[in-house]
């Protein structure tokens, strides 16, 4: 079977990452989670992973439900690393939502004319009008941390991002949009099982791209950008929510908990809803490289 990129992850596993990393993926089986730094050694069992999702399916219609009939407008932001698990969440959160008031926003890289706008011009766009959803599977946080990881803008862009992103959402929130930012953090050592698991998968080769095996490279780069980001981007009106997602299925639950809990909306069974798992959710504090 060809490989993708010709076989550059499989590659990099084999000579160039670190000797713990090669050892914590060779030695682990498949239910295993491999970062020692993670609090649970094996994934959510199965059964109560989805009798918890069954619960929370019901709340997140009720939820659409209400701000179709109130006209709220709810932004999601969904950030990390590559392979962190956002997709995947954001196909568990959308499932049963009618997809007419919740849409995926994914954009490409910006249009020569694009290039030539105001950054955030952009995404302001795609922001929701009354009675709709949208979630960002990524969002101008791209100007944070893999635009300058890659060198696709500069310092002072960089910088002139952060002077200006905090009053942008602030704008949004005062607007009466419901804002929420996650931001899902992925081991190294289960980073990399994933992408060889998208390698040797026909069905999961199109996940991938060169920024993907690039970024492999650039993981201390990727680090620094994601700890200033954080740092400077975590506020009253905005905060982060991290999201430790090694497990994928405890993820799910915690990002889906944590927007429900956030969002008034009525009939909420708050028993339904549960109560957040702080050992994979809080702050910046709980983001680790």
């Amino acid at each position: 079977m060809d490989l993708p990129f010709d076989g550059a992850i499989s590659a990099f596993y084999e000579t160039e990452a670190p000797e713990a990393i090669r050892k914590a993926i060779a030695r682990a089986d498949k239910g295993d989670l491999i970062d020692p730094g993670y609090p649970y050694s094996e994934r959510m069992p199965r059964k109560p992973y989805e009798k918890a999702m069954d619960k929370l399916q019901i709340e997140l219609v009720r939820m659409q439900h209400w701000v179709r009939e109130s006209g709220a407008r709810v932004v999601v932001v969904f950030e990390g690393r590559d392979a962190a698990g956002k997709g995947s969440t954001i196909t568990r959160l959308t499932r049963n939502l009618n997809p007419r008031g919740a849409r995926v926003v994914a954009l490409p890289k910006p249009s020569d004319q694009e290039a030539t706008q105001w950054y955030f011009q952009r995404y302001i766009a795609h922001l929701p009008a009354a009675g709709e959803i949208v979630l960002f599977d990524r969002s101008w946080y791209n100007r944070g941390v893999v635009e300058p990881v890659f060198g696709f803008c500069t310092e002072a862009q960089r910088a002139h991002f952060f002077a200006q992103v905090p009053d942008f959402e602030r704008m949004m929130v005062d607007e009466g949009i419901h804002l929420v930012k996650f931001w899902l953090n992925v081991g190294r050592a289960e980073q990399l099982r994933r992408f060889l698991d998208r390698e040797r998968d026909p069905l999961k080769q199109w996940k991938l791209s060169w920024i993907d095996v690039e970024g492999l490279k650039r993981w201390d780069a990727y680090s620094a950008a994601i700890a200033e980001t954080l740092t400077l981007t975590h506020n009253v009106h905005a905060p982060w929510t991290v999201v430790r997602s090694d497990d994928k299925r405890r993820a799910h639950i915690a990002v889906i908990r944590h927007l429900l809990a956030g969002i008034d909306y009525a009939r909420k069974d708050a028993s339904a809803v549960g109560a957040f798992d702080q050992a994979i959710t809080g702050g910046p504090e709980i983001w680790s490289p």
